[in-house]
This record gives structure tokens, C-alpha cells and sequence, in this order.
């Protein structure tokens, strides 16, 4: 029964030679397809060859060189979903040399090649619109309806980059000398890295990868540890899509993360990377980026301001501000991380966000009565909670939540605190978490000093309805996106990025512009 299971080349050589070594290569064969079924069965997916255990590298699913592996969970229940392999710095630079070797041909493809093949890949994120979500909801712990809302929204970003591949115009400039003529022409940089955070596994990938791929560059993706099956099924996807091999390659890794972050930030074979995460690691990514003077597109940390000046509509500030700050559990960059309110509306506003969030049902995102998921994992609790705890020290109240809920799985309950004071951790920290923290404030300038009070500046909201005011602080915020009378800014179409220590470049809108070069060509003797 044993050798039906494995390979003919396998089986034969073991009947050959029915020696130790061979028996025992074929018990770890055996063991490890054996635990790919077991891991398979816990997904409930109409296409299970969406899950993949392996790495992929020039269009092969490797295991790590030295067999080591990565466990995932799923943070509601704690069960393992499977294995990925832990890679490290020999896998990495296979992974580049084979991205370097498909740019060589992939670079020279047509405009309209890519448009199709990108367009072919968007049809089977819409074929399998379902099952991606449902990996999304168990990787990470969103509700389903949020996953399969980042499928759809991952999609979106193969569509609209297959579409900006043929836009992807020069130019002509006059030049003041009779005999020449000057031609601008765009080409792709070349291989590009690719580091995704775990909070939008999918969307963060097809973010970059989209436009890297219209441009006409290759990439290696190192997804993060916590979510890393979603990024395998899109590699899955490209190549059922016809994208060749090398074009895309996927590293996992977790403990051999600074060696492989490295190297993908410092090989002189990469010519760009693509980062989302945090600033003090984009801080250190950017400096090793730098020795290479590589481009760079960085999308770190947020702190986002929410404002509510008197004149607002006050249901419509409560609606955008779940929106934006309760959206994943609060596990998004752009959610609302301070949130000021004028005086004269504070005690309204903050009775009807806490009557809203007490109705929360917080589960596992498979339920459909579930409105919100898990946190991640426990650090992230950890920080929730020294959140929560900090603020209460210094004076805050709590109107509904505040405390992690008993139990298996990573759940904090969705948390309304009032009077928090100007100096809590909550106003210099990205929390991370499903905490609304209210400030009260008295005049405009205040609050814009109030906001603009921070390193960061990735987003901002405010709800009036005076329109000068929209004018004057839409203007005033120092954040990359503004919000004005919404909680929802985030979309394909827009230039997506922020200001101070929140990053560099955009994504999305026309950011395959970020991985062009432009060149010159002086035609003369005209």
C-alpha cells in the first residue's frame, strides 16, 4: 500500500535496494504526504490544489533545503493549518537568480502579452472568488465576508495593472536644436522584491505584484509567516495563468527572516523592493536598500487621526468611525487611531459609538453571525491590552469592552474608551487592535496641531459640513490620504502612500510608473 502512494522512480528504487537509508527516505516521504492530506481536509475548499506547502521557485514547489518548516494557525481556534517551508539564504538567492534569468525574456514581452496573461490570472481570481476568500478568513481570522471582500479587492488590482500595462506611454520632447530629437521611452527595472504583511495577505501582494508584473519586471515574494497560504495560491494561480516560470517566485521564512530580508534588500541582482509593515523595520529594509541605492517603495506604520467637529452629522461620524477603526479588528494601517472630538458633540457621539460596538459579535470568521475576528496572534493582544490598561492608568473611561475574552483563540473585545488624556501610549502608538480612543478638543486649530502632532502620517479623517472647514484642514493634515465625511478611502484607483516617517511612493493609481525607468534617446543627425 506504502509504495502505491509514492512515485514510480521512488518505489522502484526501493524494491531495488530495500536498504535502511532508502526505507527511511520513503518513511519521510510517506509521512509528509500523509500530513498534506491531513492539512488539506481542514480548509473545506472546492479546489484544495489551491493549498500549497511548498515554496515556489523558478516554477517548482520546493520544500527548505534542510526540511525545516513553518507551523500556521488559525488565530480563532489555535488549530495548525499546515506547514510551510522555513527557507533561508541558499533558497533566497535561488529565488533571484531564477526571477534574473525570466526577466531576460519576460522584460521584452509585449504591453499587450502581459495585459492578457494579467487579465487571464484576474478571471481565476474571479473563478475561485470562494475558496480564496475562505483561505483569507482562516489564515488571518477576519469574517469570511471581509475575506472574500479582499479577494475582490486583490482582484481588482490584477484588472486595473493589466489595463495600465498599455498605458504605460513615453514621450516626445522638442528640443531647442534643429537636428535633434528627443524620445522618452519607459522599460521595466528589472527584479523586483516583494515583503507583504500578514493583515491583507492577499491584497498587499497583487498591490505590488500587479504593478511589477505590467512593467514587466519578475519578482521574489516573501509573504509573512503568519498568512503565507494566500500568497502560494496566487503563485498557483500565475501559473495556471501562463505567467513562466521564474517570473514569480515565493520564499517563506520566519526564523531566518533577517538573512533572507537581507539579501533581498542588498543583492545587486534586485533592482527595486516593494515593503509594507511597520517603520522601524521599513527604517532598517530602507538602509540595506541603500547600498545598492535601489528604488523603494515603502508603506509603513500609521496613527491615524479621526476628527468630529460640532457641525458634523453625528450618525454619519459613528458610521464612518466603525468604518475605519473597527474594519479587521482594527488590524489596518489606515484605521482611525486617535479620534478628537469637539466638546459640544463629544458626550452624543461617544454614547452612540459605544451603543453600536456593544452589539458586536466578536467569533471565528467562519460564522456567518460573526461581525468581528481575532487579533493575529498574542503579541498583538499583548500591545491591545498595555493599550487599554496604559490609558485607564491616566484617567480614561471605559463605555464598552476592554478586555481580552476568555478562551482559545486571540479575541479582544471591541473597546470604547472616553476622557483619555493627551499623553497616553494610545496617541504615540499604532494600536493595532479594535480600541477607540476619544479625545475631546475645543477649537480647529487644536485639533490640526493635535493631529499633525505625530511622525507618521499616513492617513487622516473629519466629518463637517462646512464646507470652507473641509477646504482648510483637508489642506492642513499632514497625511498622504484625507477622509473627509468617510470612513473609507482605500481603492484600486487611487495613489495609495503617506507622508513623514509613513513611507516613500505610492501604490496603486499609476504606480507602475515606481518600477519604469526612464530613458532617454537623442536622435541626431536629423
Amino acid at each position: 500500500m506504502l509504495l502505491k502512494l509514492l512515485p514510480a522512480s521512488l518505489s522502484s528504487s526501493i524494491v531495488a535496494s530495500r536498504g535502511v537509508a532508502a526505507t527511511s527516505r520513503c518513511n519521510w516521504y510517506y509521512q509528509r504526504l500523509q500530513y498534506r492530506m491531513a492539512s488539506s481536509s481542514v480548509w473545506g475548499l472546492k479546489d484544495p490544489s489551491l493549498i500549497k506547502t511548498q515554496g515556489y521557485i523558478d516554477g517548482k514547489w520546493v520544500d527548505a533545503e534542510d526540511g525545516a518548516t513553518i507551523p500556521v494557525a488559525n488565530p480563532a481556534t489555535g488549530e495548525e493549518l499546515g506547514t510551510v517551508p522555513e527557507m533561508g539564504l541558499s533558497e533566497t538567492k535561488a529565488a533571484i537568480t531564477a526571477a534574473d534569468k525570466a526577466f531576460k525574456t519576460w522584460g521584452k514581452t509585449t504591453a499587450k502579452h502581459r495585459h492578457d496573461i494579467l487579465m487571464k490570472l484576474y478571471s481565476l481570481f474571479q473563478e475561485h472568488h470562494d475558496d480564496l476568500g475562505r483561505i483569507i478568513t482562516l489564515e488571518n481570522g477576519k469574517t469570511l465576508v471581509e475575506g472574500k471582500g479582499e479577494n475582490a479587492y486583490s482582484a481588482s488590482f490584477v484588472e486595473w495593472y493589466a489595463e495600465e500595462a498599455v498605458r504605460t506611454y513615453g514621450e516626445h520632447i522638442p528640443s531647442p536644436f534643429p537636428n535633434i530629437r528627443n524620445v522618452v521611452i519607459k522599460q521595466p527595472v528589472g527584479v523586483v522584491s516583494i515583503l507583504t504583511p500578514w493583515n491583507f495577505p492577499s491584497a498587499m501582494i497583487t498591490r505590488k505584484l500587479g504593478a511589477a508584473l505590467a512593467a514587466g519586471c519578475t519578482a521574489v515574494i516573501k509573504p509573512a509567516p503568519e498568512t503565507p497560504f494566500s500568497a502560494l495560491a496566487i503563485a498557483e494561480l500565475a501559473q495556471r495563468a501562463g505567467i513562466p516560470d521564474g517570473v514569480i517566485n515565493v520564499v517563506t521564512t520566519h526564523k531566518n527572516v533577517n538573512e533572507v530580508g537581507r539579501e533581498m534588500c542588498e543583492s545587486k541582482i534586485v533592482k527595486k523592493f516593494s515593503f509594507t509593515g511597520s517603520t522601524p523595520v521599513a527604517k532598517m529594509l530602507y538602509g540595506m536598500a541603500a547600498s545598492t541605492l535601489k528604488k523603494v517603495s515603502i508603506e509603513a506604520g500609521g496613527n491615524a487621526p479621526f476628527i468630529v467637529f460640532d457641525d458634523a452629522d453625528i450618525d454619519k461620524a459613528v458610521e464612518g468611525a466603525i468604518t475605519c477603526k473597527f474594519r479587521s479588528s482594527g488590524q489596518t494601517c489606515i484605521c482611525a487611531n486617535r479620534i478628537y472630538v469637539q466638546s459640544t458633540v463629544y458626550a452624543d457621539f461617544a454614547s452612540k459609538l459605544a451603543e453600536k460596538v456593544a452589539t458586536f459579535k466578536v467569533g471565528n470568521g467562519l460564522d456567518e453571525t460573526t461581525t468581528h475576528g481575532p487579533l493575529i496572534h498574542e503579541k498583538a493582544i499583548d500591545k491591545v491590552t498595555r493599550h487599554v490598561e496604559d490609558a485607564v492608568s491616566r484617567g480614561a473611561q471605559v463605555l464598552v469592552g476592554g478586555q481580552r475574552i476568555s478562551g482559545v483563540g486571540s479575541f479582544f473585545s471591541p473597546t470604547v474608551l472616553s476622557e483619555v488624556s493627551s499623553d497616553a501610549a494610545i496617541n504615540t502608538e499604532e494600536t493595532f487592535g479594535p480600541v477607540a480612543a476619544l479625545i475631546k478638543f475645543e477649537t480647529e486649530e487644536e485639533v490640526i496641531a493635535l493631529a499633525n502632532n505625530s511622525d507618521v502620517g499616513l492617513a487622516g479623517y473629519f466629518f463637517s459640513r462646512d464646507v470652507g472647514r473641509v477646504w482648510r484642514v483637508a489642506e492642513a493634515l499632514e497625511v498622504g490620504m484625507v477622509g473627509t465625511n468617510t470612513g473609507l478611502i482605500s481603492h484600486v484607483t487611487i495613489p495609495f502612500g503617506g507622508v513623514k516617517q509613513s513611507g516613500l511612493g505610492r501604490e496603486g493609481g499609476h504606480s507602475v510608473e515606481e518600477y519604469l525607468n526612464q530613458k532617454l534617446i537623442a536622435f541626431g543627425g536629423i
